[in-house]
C-alpha cells in the first residue's frame, strides 16, 4: 500500500464513482485495483467521514497556509500607512477617493468608456463585491450546523463542496487584490489641505465659542452671534458659489476682538485630530 500511495489513476476513481455514488468507495475499489493483496483491509474500521474530514482538514491547513501570509502582508502595509499618515488632518476617514484626496493605484486602466476622465477606484470596488460574497457564503455553514442530524446526514456534502472551495478562492482574490491596493495607494495632500481650508472656519466654531467663554462672554450669545454669522457665510458658498468669509465675518465683528489674536491657533487643523498619532503609535507598538 505505501508503495502505491501515490498511484491514482483518476480516470478508473471517476468511472468508479460514477457507477457507486460515494467518491470515498470509488478511491477505495481504485486503491485495491493497485494493491489487490491489501483490498480486504483498505477500508478496515473506517467510515467515510473519517476520510473525508481528515483530507478536508489538510486542505483547509493548506488553504490558510497561502491566505494567512497574504492576510499579514496586507496588515502590514496598512499598518505602514497608517503610520506615515497618522498626524495628516482630513475631513472624513471614508469616502476619500471620492473628494481625490486619495487614488488606488493606477497606470492604463479605462475608468469609463463614455467619461475618459474618470479613475474609478475599481480594484477596491472588486474587492467589495467579493466581500459581499465571501460574507453571504457565511450562511451556508451556519445553516447546515443548525439543522444536521447528530448522526452525520449527508446534508452537508454537496453544500461543503462548494461553499469552502468558493470561500477560500473568494478570500484569496480579495487578499491579492488588496495587497495590491495597500501597496499603491497615493495620497494628495494639497486636495486634502483644500477641503480642510473650505470648512475649517466652519468647524472651528465650538473652539471660537470656548475661547470667547474663557474670555469672559457669554455661551448662549456667542453661539447665537456665531450661528447667524455661518449661515451668511454658508449662503455665500451655496447659493452664489463663492469662498467661506466665515472667518472674516468674525474678525470684522467687534463682539469677537477679545480672541482675535488666538484665531491662528483655533483654526490649526491638527487640534482636530485628537489622538489619533498616539492611537497610531499605541496600535503599532502593541500589534508589530
Amino acid at each position: 500500500m505505501e508503495s502505491h500511495a501515490e498511484d491514482i489513476d483518476f480516470a478508473v476513481a471517476a468511472e468508479e464513482e460514477r457507477k457507486l455514488r460515494h467518491d470515498v468507495m470509488a478511491h477505495v475499489h481504485t486503491f485495491a485495483h493497485c494493491c489487490p493483496t491489501a483490498a480486504p483491509i483498505i477500508h478496515l474500521g473506517a467510515t467515510s467521514c473519517y476520510v473525508g474530514d481528515n483530507t478536508d482538514l489538510i486542505a483547509l491547513r493548506d488553504g490558510f497556509n497561502i491566505l494567512l501570509p497574504k492576510l499579514a502582508r496586507v496588515i502590514d502595509r496598512l499598518a505602514n500607512f497608517a503610520e506615515e499618515y497618522a498626524d495628516l488632518p482630513t475631513l472624513d476617514i471614508r469616502l476619500l477617493a471620492n473628494l481625490k484626496e486619495i487614488e488606488e493605484p493606477f497606470k492604463e486602466q479605462i475608468g469609463s468608456s463614455a467619461m475618459p476622465y474618470k479613475r474609478n477606484p475599481m480594484r477596491a470596488e472588486r474587492c467589495c463585491s467579493l466581500a459581499r460574497h465571501l460574507i453571504a457564503l457565511m450562511a451556508d455553514p451556519l445553516q447546515t450546523a443548525s439543522v444536521q442530524w447528530l448522526e452525520r446526514t449527508l446534508d452537508d456534502s454537496a453544500n461543503r463542496r462548494i461553499s469552502l472551495p468558493e470561500s477560500f478562492l473568494t478570500a484569496d482574490i480579495v487578499l491579492s487584490t488588496l495587497q495590491n491596493i495597500t501597496e499603491g495607494l497615493v495620497v494628495y495632500p494639497k486636495v486634502i489641505e483644500r477641503d480642510i481650508h473650505n470648512e475649517l472656519p466652519f468647524m472651528a466654531t465650538e473652539n471660537i465659542i470656548m475661547a470667547i467663554v474663557k474670555a469672559g462672554g457669554n455661551r448662549q450669545e456667542c453661539h447665537e452671534k456665531i450661528c447667524v454669522l455661518s449661515q451668511e457665510s454658508a449662503a455665500v458658498v451655496k447659493q452664489e458659489g463663492g469662498d467661506n468669509d466665515l472667518l472674516a465675518r468674525i474678525q470684522r465683528d467687534p463682539y469677537f476682538a477679545p480672541i482675535l489674536g488666538q484665531l491662528d491657533a483655533l483654526l490649526d487643523p491638527k487640534t482636530f485630530i485628537g489622538r489619533a498619532p498616539q492611537q497610531v503609535q499605541h496600535v503599532q507598538s502593541d500589534h508589530r
